[in-house]
């Protein structure tokens, strides 16, 4: 028995471990996050997993881990179902073996490389769940609870996502290696990474403070149906029993009067934001309900408005079918000034347990046009950083969410437009809508539970830039990976040592 978990009384592992667990709930990227949590969480978990055995700490580490899974999907309103449940133990388990690792190899390799196998591990995991899993950065990502610190969130524009997650990672590691040891030798790691947490905060600081202005902008309006109309379809939709299927196969007379009236409603908003002087206006996801029959005169009347207005217009639409297994389409279509369809993109990432719509093809739409290269995804696509890095000036997000969890999605969104180099343009039809610059400051937001008239509108840079992380993609990544991966074959050649 090591040294560490001789002096450790009992009571006092458990205590780190309540402690450690009760900050990871407002750590999950939820709408109750507090950004501090997320840094302090993790000192405390080390701590314990390193005063006990290896296996059972890391045994509690993941009831810890399945805690706040349940714990965001409460909060978040998103209703519990066996897909929900087995993501959330999946994902548990991937949390944890940063922390089993770090027991298993913290006394078999060298202090710096001991120090650094814990981030590494945590920037590698959160990778593995956008690559492997159906949740991307909904959950299990560090980097969106320190939402609104852009000097720090600058740094994703090198590494992606995972960066942060990284420095938050490695501040525990430094920090759990000096409560075990202090000494002058253990400070040495805290000297390191502070000048680097400096570096990165104070080199995202000078890249907001000295990027070039703005430049060429163009006015966009995000339009969402009124409150009357979304509430009358959602009760002529409540009165058919059943799911996507039953509404289709519902008489057309239940249901279309209800269905025109948002239609017309989006049209009009639509009008009247070009004569005030947008040239992109933007739909939310699903804005259109529509049956698959009347699909093709919805668009011909969203064309006719865009060609009459002379706009950019997107739209959602969501389409019922009495065709299995999706009984439906999530879908946009894109508009030109002079009524040409200039794509038509199906979600590609449909959420898991929730819709049942087939996936597309995952190919993100880019069109050149005088305002710069627009392209799209729909929603949750956004939480997946891989399909998000597209060479556009402009990203329109077309969502619709919830009161529980419209904001804390809409504020994940924003890394997207760090990442990429391009503003984001996210309408959320029940939700937070918002537009972001490249750097991820905030360029117009309206909230749809605070405000009567569902409209946004924002001068939108016409140019992005081109990022590390544009370029090189998960390469940190992939490195972090790369990392973990030697870490644990040193560490398994090595023989252990007294901590």
């Amino acid at each position: 028995m090591d040294d560490a978990r001789r002096t450790t009384p009992t009571w006092a592992r458990y205590a780190l471990l309540v402690l450690g667990t009760a900050a990871m709930l407002f750590a999950v990227g939820g709408r109750w996050d507090i950004p501090v949590a997320a840094w302090i969480s993790p000192v405390l978990l080390l701590r314990f997993t390193r005063t006990g055995r290896a296996w059972s700490a890391a045994l509690w580490i993941l009831l810890a881990n399945i805690a706040a899974a349940i714990f965001w999907v409460y909060e978040s309103a998103m209703g519990f179902n066996v897909v929900i449940i087995a993501g959330a133990v999946g994902l548990s388990a991937l949390q944890t073996l940063p922390f089993l690792l770090d027991r298993l190899l913290v006394g078999r390799l060298r202090p710096w490389m001991s120090v650094l196998t814990f981030p590494a591990a945590v920037a590698g995991s959160e990778f593995l769940i956008t690559l492997l899993s159906p949740f991307g950065t909904a959950y299990g990502s560090l980097t969106v609870t320190q939402y609104g610190d852009l000097p720090l969130l600058q740094v994703t524009s090198l590494t992606g996502s995972y960066g942060v997650g990284f420095l938050i990672a490695w501040s525990a590691s430094v920090i759990a290696r000096f409560w075990e040891r202090p000494s002058w030798r253990s400070a040495r790691s805290g000297v390191v990474y502070v000048a680097v947490l400096t570096a990165v905060v104070l080199g995202g600081g000078a890249r907001l403070a000295f990027s070039p202005a703005a430049g060429k902008t163009v006015r966009i309006a995000g339009v969402s149906p009124g409150r009357e109309v979304t509430e009358a379809l959602r009760a002529a939709l409540g009165r058919v029993p059943g799911g996507r299927r039953d509404v289709a196969a519902a008489p057309p007379s239940a249901l279309r009067p209800a269905m025109t009236a948002v239609e017309d409603d989006l049209l009009a908003t639509t009008r009247r934001e070009a004569d005030a002087g947008a040239k992109i206006v933007v739909w939310p996801e699903e804005g259109v309900k529509t049956l698959e029959a009347d699909e093709p005169a919805a668009i011909t009347r969203a064309r006719q408005e865009a060609r009459r207005s002379g706009v950019y217009l997107e739209i959602g639409l969501g389409v019922y079918s009495t065709t299995a297994p999706a009984y439906g389409r999530d879908e946009t279509v894109f508009i030109g000034p002079d009524g040409r369809v200039l794509w038509t993109y199906q979600k590609a990432h449909p959420i898991p347990g929730s819709e049942t719509f087939t996936p597309g093809d995952g190919r993100v739409p880019v069109v050149d046009t005088p305002y710069g290269r627009i392209a799209n995804v729909i929603c949750y696509d956004a939480d997946f950083p891989a399909l998000m890095r597209v060479r556009a000036d402009i990203m329109l997000v077309p969502a619709h969410d919830w009161r529980e969890y419209g904001r804390a999605h809409t504020e994940k969104a924003a890394l997207r437009a760090i990442e990429g180099g391009y503003a984001l343009v996210r309408q959320d039809s029940e939700g937070l809508s918002a537009v972001f610059d490249d750097q991820g400051r905030v360029l117009a937001a309206t909230d749809y539970f605070t405000t009567d008239r569902q409209t946004m509108v924002a001068y939108v840079p016409t140019r992005g830039v081109t990022t590390v992380y544009d370029l090189v993609g998960d390469a940190f990544a992939w490195l972090c990976l790369l990392a973990v991966a030697a870490l644990t074959v040193l560490g398994l050649v090595r023989p252990a040592k007294r901590r």
